[in-house]
């Protein structure tokens, strides 16, 4: 049995993006932000552009842009990519595509709090997997810093009054989150046998290998006629922004931040998506900020910096 320990990156590190590539911690502090706006923007899309035509146009813009960028590296690691073809196109199809398609229907039937409190499960999903798959125990720390983290994102959920949650009830919307958040925590697990390419052809490839999975489930909206196509300019922002954001930059760096730190050291940030939702939900929506809000953020960054000092100091 190993220990989930801090170790360097195999891979080297992206010379384009400077001293950010070598800082796991900012790096995963910028993803969950990302994120946090990936379901703003979930919300903002009911009624607007349909799921899975969401989901087909960000990995398709996403895909584009990749290519152009990384098309020397493809050349380079085509090698290394036909290898393992059938891997990266299951963990493109699953993490990427099915895990945010999952998300964007969810929205259209459950509530943010219930999305909210299940997202709070992901870390320890990793934690388990990590164990049955890799016989990688979770360290005391990181599970002491879970639990802190737990805290403040159920506080968030409960927005300060706990007698909210005796209030919840569970749909089909929030067995499709369950689904999705196992999803992701297979796809965060496989990371580390991630093989060794460039990280450009490596997240090019996983974005292509969603757009191949999200095109039978938009082909589904279509059939079905409950297929919306964005028209507007807030309904191509919305697409804008989860092509450039929540694809392309926060897929990229939660990969090279679960190389530094380590897969359970990265699913403990994975708990700041929800109140980096909130704050974005204060800012962009209109929403009040609450007293809660303050003590959530203390208490979910607490509980990571907790768990990471601990676990370098050991």
């Amino acid at each position: 049995m190993t220990t989930d320990k801090i170790e360097p990156g195999q891979p080297a590190p992206p010379p384009a993006l400077g001293g950010l590539a070598n800082n796991g911690v900012l790096l995963l502090v910028l993803t969950t932000l990302f994120w946090g706006g990936n379901a703003i923007a979930g919300k903002l899309a009911v009624g607007v552009v349909s799921p899975f035509i969401l989901t087909v146009l960000r990995w398709l813009l996403a895909t584009a842009i990749l290519v152009v960028i990384a098309r020397p590296h493809l050349r380079r690691d085509w090698p290394v990519i036909r290898k393992n073809l059938w891997f990266l196109l299951l963990l493109g199809g699953l993490g990427f595509s099915a895990f945010n398609g999952a998300l964007y229907t969810a929205l259209k039937y459950t509530t943010a709090i219930n999305v909210t409190i299940l997202q709070a499960g992901m870390p320890m999903v990793i934690f388990a997997l990590n164990f049955v798959i890799f016989r990688t125990i979770t360290h005391p720390a990181q599970a002491f810093g879970y639990f802190i983290t737990l805290l403040g994102v159920l506080i968030t959920a409960a927005r300060g009054d706990w007698r909210e949650l005796a209030n919840l009830a569970f749909n089909f919307g929030d067995l499709l989150m369950l689904g999705a958040i196992v999803v992701y925590g297979g796809y965060s697990v496989a990371l580390r046998n991630k093989p060794q390419m460039h990280w450009l052809s490596f997240l090019t490839v996983l974005a292509a290998a969603a757009l191949i999975a999200a095109l039978p489930m938009a082909a589904f909206e279509i059939a079905t006629d409950t297929a919306i196509w964005p028209t507007g300019p807030g309904a191509w922002a919305i697409v804008i922004y989860t092509t450039v954001f929540p694809s392309i930059l926060a897929q990229g760096f939660f990969i090279r931040g679960n190389e530094l730190l380590g897969g359970n050291a990265a699913g403990l940030f994975l708990n700041l998506v929800p109140i980096f939702g909130a704050l974005l939900s204060v800012l962009i929506l209109g929403e009040d900020f609450r007293a809660y809000h303050g003590v959530a953020l203390v208490m979910v960054i607490g509980g990571i910096l907790i768990a990471q000092w601990l676990v370098l100091r050991d």
